[in-house]
């Protein structure tokens, strides 16, 4: 996992081609005038997806994580809170470990699997970037002070 500010992106840029591709995206595009949805950087390579919602409770998140792609998050408007986990188990196993508990199972269609388990959360906010890697557990969209609006910026990046 990596938290820094988009000033920094280009200390990043051994990371390989695609994480590269996805911040100089962030970097050279006016994210604020992108309405939500899909856009594509390289097909299902690199594809960025724009939302807005308002921020939950921690007792409503789950932690999550995938397999083909790594998330490369940020902040466009507003402030969250996203808590992560190092994972315990990284090839998904049907066993819980000590640290996480399967939620619900992997989706190979929607890449992710959902658990329960101890984390450390990170406050980001308005020019702010987050990269999760597979072995990365992480639970987005949590409230700082309460609910809030937030306008988000999740470039999916396949990780192979």
């Amino acid at each position: 996992m990596i938290v820094d500010k988009i000033e920094n992106a280009g200390q990043y840029s051994n990371l390989g081609d695609r994480i590269q591709k996805s911040l100089d995206f962030i970097k050279k595009t006016d994210l604020k005038k992108l309405q939500p949805g899909r856009y594509d950087i390289d097909g299902d390579n690199i594809f960025a997806l724009i939302s807005e919602y308002q921020t939950k409770a921690e007792s409503e998140g789950k932690l999550e994580a995938h397999r083909k792609y790594i998330d490369v998050q940020c902040v466009i408007n507003g402030e969250e809170l996203i808590g992560y986990a190092p994972l315990s188990n990284p090839s998904f196993a049907e066993t819980s470990s000590g640290r996480q508990e399967i939620l619900e199972h992997y989706s190979e269609e929607k890449d992710i699997v959902f658990f329960n388990g101890e984390k450390v959360f990170i406050k980001v906010k308005e020019g702010m970037f987050a990269i999760f890697f597979p072995e990365d557990a992480h639970m987005p969209g949590i409230n700082v002070k309460g609910k809030s609006s937030v306008k988000k910026l999740v470039i999916k990046v396949k990780a192979d």
